[in-house]
């Protein structure tokens, strides 16, 4: 197919006015640490404390990359970013990875230039309401005033549901999670919507959690995972097999502190995964022992997933389909091979 002139020049202008990186991996390690987009504000998923030590199940998949990269998981610094902000960071090369909570959608992917590596948590959006207000299910929320963050597929999702439903609602919108959980908090809406597993979460904030309850109502599909910029291939598969050790080290019974044992066995499914076999390390840009690094630093995915969601943490989650599939979920990583 031929190409007019004004198609070709068009084109070129895209192409020009594109951010051009290096390597991300090469810039991490010139670097000498990793720069991680998170959410400041999500008990469980990522949240600093009064001395900037952060924590969460978001917070611990950045650092299990920077394992794998340094053998070092605190050679990683986190930025604070909004739902609003956090994709101009990653297209202008303000942070290497995104861990925050993000939903993969077709238009993030298509449109946006960015790429998913893994889904690390397979979460639905859902709505708390108070105890008092008498509703048990989301059909009841007909001509409800329904808090909800600006800018997220949240806001989509909502009017979707109401309009599928032939309801009406009245969406109160916020720039952040934390303005509109103390706007429901306070009373100015009838609910409070955003995914199941934030939902938990920001019910912690309240003045009387005890008061809410969650509709049992799943509305949405949120796989939420890692993002990065697309045109790094290396960079992306280093992402996504750091993903996929944890899930493998879980179902091979790998754990933080039982590594370096397993290592030494005859399996050679775990002899492969933690660099005693084979050569899988070169192909990533890494040492052979790059998914030993995560496990002995990070831990498996079952660990990481206890500590911050589930029952080590305060949030209680079930795994549900965050479970492996060899135990009722849907979480399954392709084999190193």
């Amino acid at each position: 197919m031929k190409r007019t002139l004004a198609s070709i020049a068009v084109l070129g202008t895209a192409f020009l006015s594109a951010p051009c990186f290096a390597a991300t991996v090469d810039q991490v390690k010139s670097r000498g640490y990793l720069i991680c987009g998170s959410n400041p504000g999500l008990p469980g998923f990522g949240l600093p404390d009064d001395k900037g030590n952060w924590t969460g199940f978001d917070i611990d998949f950045c650092r299990a990359v920077a394992a794998t990269i340094f053998n070092d998981a605190n050679k990683v610094r986190f930025v604070p970013l909004t739902a609003k902000d956090r994709f101009t960071a990653l297209q202008s090369g303000e942070i290497d990875i995104l861990s925050r909570n993000t939903t993969w959608t077709q238009s993030r992917e298509v449109a946006q230039g960015f790429l998913f590596p893994a889904v690390t948590y397979y979460d639905g959006q859902g709505f708390m309401v108070r105890k008092k207000l008498g509703v048990n299910s989301a059909p009841e929320l007909d001509g409800a005033s329904i808090c909800v963050q600006q800018g997220t597929t949240t806001e989509l999702n909502l009017a979707d549901y109401f309009r599928t439903h032939n309801k009406k609602y009245e969406p109160v919108v916020f720039a952040t999670a934390d303005e509109a959980i103390k706007a429901y908090d306070s009373g100015r809406c009838d609910s409070f919507t955003t995914d199941g597993s934030q939902l938990v979460s920001e019910r912690l904030k309240l003045g009387a959690p005890d008061d809410h309850i969650i509709l049992p109502e799943v509305i949405s599909k949120e796989p939420l995972g890692p993002t990065v910029r697309q045109g790094d291939d290396q960079w992306f598969n280093l992402v996504r097999w750091t993903a996929f050790a944890m899930l493998n080290a879980e179902e091979l019974g790998i754990t933080s502190k039982n590594a370096d044992e397993q290592a030494k066995g005859t399996n050679p499914e775990v002899r492969r995964l933690l660099g005693a076999e084979g050569n899988f390390g070169s192909n990533l840009g890494l040492t052979q022992d790059w998914a030993l690094r995560i496990i002995k630093n990070i831990g498996s995915y079952g660990e990481v997933f206890d500590r911050n969601l589930g029952e080590g943490s305060r949030l209680k989650l079930k795994r549900g389909l965050n479970a492996l599939y060899t135990k009722g979920g849907i979480q399954y990583a392709p084999p190193v091979r």
